[in-house]
């Protein structure tokens, strides 16, 4: 088992979390490392080059794919999908079938949610709230408790 850890195409990158090859497990449904202290179900996806770690939790049908990480305490369930270079930490939660993508960042004790998508390098902070057909992108910062919902969309440029 270590050695298939050790040899993994992302054991640099995790080594730099947790450097002892029996921290990790090769997840079953898309071959990404998982921290032995996460949960990942079984149905949840986690991409060859993502990594889950600490307490996360990736439930459900959930995807981690791209570079994404997920830790700290956070959860990604249901049919929600984070991809390319996104991370979502702290007690952070996607769900529902929420996307986030891009160099997105979900975190502290934010949400995302409903048909929600965050991405290209936009911050979902705090207790925030993205819900229902909501979007939020570019460079936008949402943060403390602001509720984004509906069909509404924020957008933040350079």
């Amino acid at each position: 088992m270590s050695e298939e850890i050790t040899n993994h195409s992302n054991w640099e990158e995790a080594k730099k979390i947790n450097n002892n090859p029996q921290h990790w497990r090769v997840h079953g449904n898309g071959g990404g490392l998982v921290a032995i202290t996460a949960i990942v179900d079984r149905t949840a996806y986690v991409g060859r080059s993502a990594l889950v770690y600490d307490t996360a939790q990736v439930r459900d049908n959930a995807q981690v794919c791209g570079k994404a990480r997920v830790h700290s305490d956070a959860q990604v369930s249901d049919y929600a999908r984070v991809w390319d270079d996104v991370r979502v930490f702290g007690n952070a939660r996607v769900f529902d079938n929420a996307w986030v993508d891009g160099n997105a960042r979900v975190f502290g004790n934010a949400q995302v949610y409903g048909n929600a998508q965050v991405y290209g390098n936009a911050r979902v902070s705090g207790n925030a709230r993205v819900y229902g057909n909501a979007r939020v992108f570019g460079e936008a910062w949402v943060s403390d408790n602001v509720r984004v919902y509906s069909n509404a969309q924020v957008c933040g440029d350079t």
